[in-house]
């Protein structure tokens, strides 16, 4: 039986969404959704993107101090450690010390997703499985 996952935001009881084999934890709530360790890079092979070893390579981000309150890991409760990507666009990620996984914000996955990719073809898959997915806005 599957642990259920709360929120590390609004602290509410978060639902389990599934596509293409793939089971993320959703907030209803504040749209926010959880990545455990290897369900980003399923996300990025499901799509054929290219890199899809996607989690390593955000969980390697430098970090830097924020003034954004810290969130606790919905898996162990260890504080969650901020990351900033992107250059033009900042994106405040929030990524478990223990790799157990990687929380977005709502709205921030796609715009995360938009700094890694090139072409828009594979920007357009991505925009469809998030619509798919979560039946909410293009990012």
């Amino acid at each position: 039986m599957r642990k259920r996952m709360i929120c590390p935001v609004c602290n509410e009881e978060m639902i389990v969404v599934e596509h293409k084999g793939i089971e993320l934890d959703y907030c209803v709530g504040c749209e926010g959704i959880w990545f455990d360790e290897t369900e980003l890079d399923l996300l990025f092979k499901s799509l054929e993107l290219a890199g899809s070893r996607a989690s390593d390579a955000l969980s390697r981000l430098p970090t830097r101090p924020v003034a954004e309150k810290p969130r606790k890991c919905p898996i162990c409760r260890r504080r969650m450690v901020k990351t900033v990507m992107g250059d033009s666009a900042e994106v405040l990620i929030d990524g478990c010390p223990d790799r157990h996984g990687l929380w977005f914000d709502g709205g921030e996955l796609g715009q995360v997703i938009q700094q890694l990719l090139d072409t828009p073809g594979e920007k357009g898959k991505v925009v469809t499985f998030l619509g798919n997915t979560f039946k909410s806005k293009k990012p």
